[in-house]
């Protein structure tokens, strides 16, 4: 299983780099921001401290963000392709040659996007504000100005956070992962579009013969309705986190969406194992 899963990180590069090249354009970006950021700092300091912290670390919020975003539409790309490349080039004959069985070879490729990537995305963001951090540093002290100002923002419980937000969302979108690498198994060609085209299909359906949204509404929840299960917001309108108290994990672990979504994970996961035992090249 170990071999597996580090075959799989060398021979898609994408992994990484895709992040890597999303991180240096963050850094990239962030040190153009600087011009100006030290009349900028000046004024944020006359606001009163909930406010200096929000408004200093909204940018490497941003950052974080935007990583959780990048390595979600790399998980889904690498997925639509993981089962689907090898038997596209041929290769599934080579691998199926060797004495490692199909379920070991789908577990290593749904753990790619369900660990290595969560863990990638984390070392990269913890990276990025770290050099952030630094470019903020050099411009205030040029300016005459103290770099301590920027650590009024809890990087430590920030990074704590970002960690567990990372795991939350891996749980909550393992079904997706699922489902894709079952299309990828399946399809013979545009498993992206066989991938979507039953989701969107079923909702038009739904829409046109009912006049409700039920499904499209069950969908939008599984990208993006982990929050609520995961963390204690102040009410909808203000989804931040103050402390660590606002983590819920045993609320989360708890609910029945998650254990329902996993479940539809087992179940695509088993369905792809089978279809990769006697699918073979295209």
């Amino acid at each position: 299983m170990y071999w597996s899963v580090r075959r799989e990180v060398w021979e898609n590069r994408s992994l990484y780099i895709v992040p890597l090249i999303v991180a240096a354009v963050q850094v990239f970006g962030f040190a153009i921001s600087t011009i100006g950021l030290a009349d900028r700092r000046r004024a944020v300091l006359l606001l009163d401290p909930a406010h200096q912290r929000a408004a200093i670390e909204q940018p490497y919020d941003l950052a974080a963000i935007m990583m959780i975003f990048i390595v979600f539409i790399v998980g889904v790309f690498y997925c639509l392709d993981a089962l689907h490349g090898e038997r596209r080039d041929r290769s599934i004959l080579f691998w199926k040659s060797l004495p490692v069985s199909d379920l070991t070879t789908v577990l290593s490729k749904a753990t790619i996007p369900l660990v290595v990537l969560p863990l990638i995305a984390f070392v990269i963001t913890v990276c990025v504000q770290l050099v952030m951090v630094l470019e903020t540093g050099v411009v205030l002290i040029f300016h005459g100005m103290s770099p301590a100002t920027t650590w009024v923002v809890p990087f430590f419980r920030n990074w704590l956070v970002l960690l567990y937000g990372l795991v939350a969302i891996a749980l909550w979108h393992a079904p997706i992962y699922g489902w894709l690498l079952l299309v990828s198994g399946w399809a013979r060609r545009a498993t992206f579009l066989w991938a979507v085209l039953p989701l969107l299909a079923i909702g038009i359906f739904e829409k046109i013969t009912f006049g409700t949204s039920y499904f499209g509404a069950f969908v939008r929840d599984r990208l993006m309705g982990f929050g609520p299960g995961a963390f204690d917001f102040h009410g909808r309108d203000n989804p931040t986190i103050d402390s660590l108290a606002q983590l819920t994990p045993g609320r989360y672990l708890s609910g029945a969406a998650l254990w329902i979504g996993l479940l539809f994970a087992v179940a695509f996961l088993a369905a792809a194992v089978r279809l990769r035992r006697y699918r073979g090249p295209i």
